[in-house]
């Protein structure tokens, strides 16, 4: 994986991003016209700008709740042990459960904080027993309902980048 710290973004590639960001369904011709280039040097950079791993793939945004995915939980997470196999063991088995949509390793209280998606609260105390709580090193949950959503994930704020 290539050092991000090291890979120089310019005024134009600030501009793909940002167009890609809200929609990355634009064709190269598009993108060229909105940010003003012609197409061959808007997918030259576009296309480093996939290699150097700052664009890392592309997706739709489902609407959970349209898909009966109601209730989201964010779970903070603390483990009995700190040790480095630990944390990976959680993270490695963590990745494999779909109904966490993004974890994390935070300071504070928790250890972990994982985003949960799930139908319902049913669907999340089946989760919370023969998933989670079945973690060997799990040593305690708190538990946050999303009552509503404010502001959803959006993109990410590409003006605080070092010129």
């Amino acid at each position: 994986m290539p050092n991000r710290l090291n890979v120089k973004l310019d005024a134009y590639d600030r501009r793909i991003l940002d167009a890609l960001q809200r929609d990355g369904r634009l064709t190269n011709v598009q993108l060229a016209d909105e940010i003003g280039l012609s197409a061959s040097p808007c997918l030259r950079r576009v296309r480093h700008l996939e290699e150097t791993g700052v664009i890392r793939g592309y997706q739709a945004t489902l609407d959970a709740e349209t898909l009966g995915l109601g209730l989201t939980v964010f779970i903070g997470v603390k483990v009995d042990r700190h040790h480095e196999d630990e944390a990976q063991r959680f993270h490695q088995v963590v990745s494999e459960w779909p109904e966490v949509i993004s974890a994390y390793l935070v300071s504070g209280e928790s250890d972990f904080l994982l985003h949960v998606v799930v139908p319902d609260l049913r669907a999340y105390d089946r989760f919370l027993s023969d998933t989670l709580l079945k973690m060997p090193s799990v040593r305690d949950i708190r538990s946050n309902f999303a009552i509503r959503t404010l502001k959803p994930q959006g993109p990410l704020p590409l003006g605080h980048l070092p010129v």
